[in-house]
């Protein structure tokens, strides 16, 4: 009976602690995965920030990169294809779509090597692409947003 109790204790335990994934380091140069603060032109990276003047909220969370800067897997992940963030064209109009430690998320802002395979925390994703081309004096950075659009922050 006390083997019972103890099994059935410990069972009830183990289920009420969860781990919570963290990003290992997104950008070269950002090793701590920095959160854009705010800009006086563009707005704020956190996520729930304003957007279209009130008229929509930001659905990811930034963290700062420059252009042209290595963007690494924050932990093993599957690349699932192509994220477009915009409908028009432009210079930055990329990113990735990727799944991992039962995440699912995508990175804008970034020219992948592939779209396709799998990495290992640590190997390169891509490049930041140029986003003072589209806005200039911006605070550059890798736009990071769920797939189900809740907010990403606890993770980092």
């Amino acid at each position: 009976m006390r083997l019972y109790i103890l099994f059935s204790f410990l069972l009830l335990a183990g289920n009420s602690f969860h781990f919570t994934v963290k990003f290992g380091p997104l950008c070269s140069g950002n090793s701590s995965n920095r959160k854009r603060g705010c800009d006086t032109k563009y707005g704020c990276g956190n996520y729930g920030a304003s957007r279209g003047g009130g008229k929509r909220k930001h659905e990811g969370l930034d963290i700062v990169c420059a252009d042209g800067a290595t963007v690494y897997a924050p932990f093993d992940v599957k690349l699932n294809g192509k994220a477009a963030p915009y409908k028009k064209n432009n210079a930055i109009n990329d990113g990735i779509n990727l799944s991992g430690e039962g995440l699912c998320f995508k990175l804008f802002y970034v020219k992948p090597d592939s779209y396709s395979g799998t990495l290992t925390k640590g190997q390169k994703i891509g490049t930041l692409l140029p986003m003072q081309n589209v806005y200039p004096g911006i605070t550059s950075h890798v736009h990071v947003q769920m797939c189900d659009k809740s907010d990403p922050t606890k993770y980092f």
